[in-house]
């Protein structure tokens, strides 16, 4: 039986950026199923004590910059380290991707060249226009997306992954959840990897066996 791997994320997320393509290679590579999570992100900062950038101390957000830099270079990614157009408001993106996924595509092709649009291209993803050239560039109907994104249905969903998240101890993106076991950060994917190599049993918070 194929084993299935919830992705939390969102789209403005550089870490997620990072480590998309990797995640999907792992995946694919030991046949699992993706359960695609597009989160309201500042929500769910709010919600587990996080904070959004800007309120970070000066020394957080020095280091931030120079993981990013190591993260870019070990990936062989292009990344803008200040977007002109960052941070801005994904959840259009978001509940495109959920539309997407609710119409039962793959959203692979969507989120990887929204992210690219704002960390490779420095494009601003906010614009509607330039979501529909993902959508189009991915083959999708963009003008349906759209119509879909603002439906009351995946609002409703992407409003509802924020008791998700929480529920399954996510506190930020991206994340991978693995039979109960959350993997925070694109730094983690090896550790998915090996986890996922070794069919070990899932570890718990609490310590039990």
């Amino acid at each position: 039986m194929s084993r299935s791997i919830t992705y939390y994320f969102s789209l403005h997320s550089p870490w997620t950026y990072l480590g998309n393509a990797t995640f999907h290679e792992i995946a694919r590579r030991h046949g699992c199923a993706i359960d695609y999570r597009p989160m309201p992100l500042r929500s769910v900062f709010d919600e587990t004590g996080g904070l959004p950038l800007p309120k970070r101390h000066p020394v957080r957000q020095r280091y931030r910059l120079l993981d990013l830099q190591r993260w870019r270079e070990a990936r062989g990614l292009p990344l803008v380290l200040q977007p002109k157009h960052f941070p801005f408001d994904p959840s259009q993106a978001d509940r495109m991707a959920i539309a997407i996924v609710a119409s039962g595509g793959d959203p692979l092709a969507f989120i990887g060249d929204v992210m690219a649009g704002l960390w490779a291209r420095d494009e601003d993803m906010s614009q509607p226009e330039a979501l529909l050239a993902c959508a189009s560039r991915a083959g999708l109907d963009g003008p349906a997306l759209l119509a879909a994104a603002d439906s009351p249905a995946i609002r409703q969903r992407y409003e509802e992954a924020l008791g998700q998240a929480v529920e399954a101890g996510v506190f930020g993106a991206p994340s991978y959840v693995l039979d109960g076991e959350v993997f925070w950060g694109q730094d983690r994917l090896e550790l998915l990897d090996s986890a996922l190599a070794s069919g070990r049993t899932p570890y718990r918070s609490d310590g039990a066996v």
